[in-house]
C-alpha cells in the first residue's frame, strides 16, 4: 500500500471524526441560543410513564427542552481548558498527539481559541484539531442549531428507565432521529431528575460521515459548573473502513464562568400563542411540569 493512500485514509477518517463531533456537541447549553420549535400540536408524542420516577417521557422531554434554553439565556460568557488526544491505530503504524487550548466562549455565538501546547503527530494537530476545533465553531451557526437541537422536530423519544447517577437520579431516554443528518445521532442520554439536563450520553451518528469510516461511537459525561451542566469529557472511537480505528478524547477543566445570570431568574418560554404564562414567567417552580400535568 502506497504511503498516500495511508495518508489520505488518516485524513478521511480525521475528517469523519470532526463532523460526528460537530453532531453531537450542540447538547452543550450554549448552543440553545434560539427558542425551540414546540411541534406537539402537528406531531403526536408518545407518554410513556416510567417504571419508577414520577414523570412520563413527554414531560422529561418538555423540561429537558424549557431548561436547556433557559441556561443557554442565562449563560453569557465562559473560559475552559480542553486537552485533545488523539490515537490512531492501523496501517503503517500508530500516530498519537496532544493539544491543550484555552477556550473562551462569548454568547451569542463566538469561540475563541489559544493554543497552549501541542506535541506528537503533526498530520494528527493539523488535521484532526484543526477540524475539532472549527467544529465547535460550525455548531454555534444558527442554521446548524435547527438542524441539531435536541427536541421533537429533530428526535423520537422513548423511556428507557430511572437510573441513580454519580449526580443524582437520572431519566434514561433512547433518542431517534426523525432524519438522516449529519448533525444528529441514535443512542441514549441520561437526563438529570432535577435540573432537567443531559448528564451523559451514548451515541452513533446518524449518517455515516465519511465513506472511510465503518461505525462511530461517542461518549460524553457533563459536570455541574454553578447553574450549568457543561461536558466534561468526550470519548469517541471511529473503525476506519480498511483496518485500525481512531480514538479522541477531549478534557475539559478549569471552568471559569466570566458572565452569567441566575437562571431561576429568567422568565419561561412558553409556546408560540399561549394564552397566559404571566405566573410561570414569576417562579422558576412553573418550570418544571409537574407529574400530573400530561395524563
Amino acid at each position: 500500500m502506497k504511503l498516500h493512500e495511508t495518508t489520505i485514509r488518516v485524513r478521511a477518517s480525521i475528517k469523519a471524526h470532526a463532523v460526528l463531533l460537530s453532531g453531537l456537541l450542540i447538547l452543550l447549553p450554549p448552543f440553545f441560543t434560539e427558542p425551540p420549535q414546540f411541534a406537539d400540536a402537528q406531531q403526536p408524542v408518545t407518554t410513556i410513564q416510567f417504571a419508577s420516577g414520577p414523570l412520563n417521557t413527554a414531560q422529561v422531554v418538555t423540561n429537558l427542552v424549557a431548561m436547556n434554553l433557559k441556561r443557554a439565556r442565562a449563560l453569557h460568557a465562559y473560559r475552559v481548558t480542553e486537552t485533545l488526544q488523539e490515537d490512531n491505530h492501523g496501517f503503517p503504524g500508530a500516530r498519537r498527539a496532544e493539544m491543550v487550548v484555552d477556550v473562551r466562549y462569548q454568547s451569542p455565538g463566538t469561540k475563541q481559541f489559544k493554543v497552549q501546547s501541542s506535541t506528537g503527530s503533526k498530520l494528527v494537530i493539523g488535521e484532526v484539531f484543526k477540524k475539532v476545533l472549527a467544529a465547535e465553531e460550525e455548531v454555534l451557526g444558527a442554521k446548524v442549531q435547527k438542524r441539531a437541537d435536541l427536541n421533537r422536530d429533530n428526535y423520537d423519544f422513548a423511556a428507557a428507565g430511572y437510573e441513580s447517577m454519580p449526580s443524582g437520579p437520572a431519566y434514561l431516554l433512547q433518542v431517534r432521529p426523525r432524519r438522516k443528518d449529519k448533525f444528529l445521532y441514535r443512542g441514549r442520554i441520561w437526563v438529570d431528575a432535577k435540573d432537567f439536563a443531559v448528564v451523559r450520553l451514548e451515541a452513533t451518528p446518524a449518517k455515516n460521515p465519511s465513506f472511510w469510516t465503518r461505525k462511530s461511537e461517542i461518549e460524553q459525561t457533563y459536570m455541574k459548573v454553578g447553574d450549568f451542566w457543561l461536558p466534561a469529557r468526550s470519548h469517541s472511537v471511529t473503525a476506519i473502513r480498511f483496518g485500525g480505528h481512531a480514538e479522541l478524547t477531549i478534557q475539559y477543566q478549569d471552568y471559569r464562568i466570566t458572565s452569567a445570570e441566575t437562571v431561576g431568574d429568567l422568565p419561561v418560554l412558553g409556546p408560540p400563542g399561549a394564552a397566559d404564562t404571566t405566573k410561570a414567567q414569576r417562579a422558576n417552580a412553573k418550570t418544571i411540569v409537574p407529574a400530573a400535568a400530561v395524563q
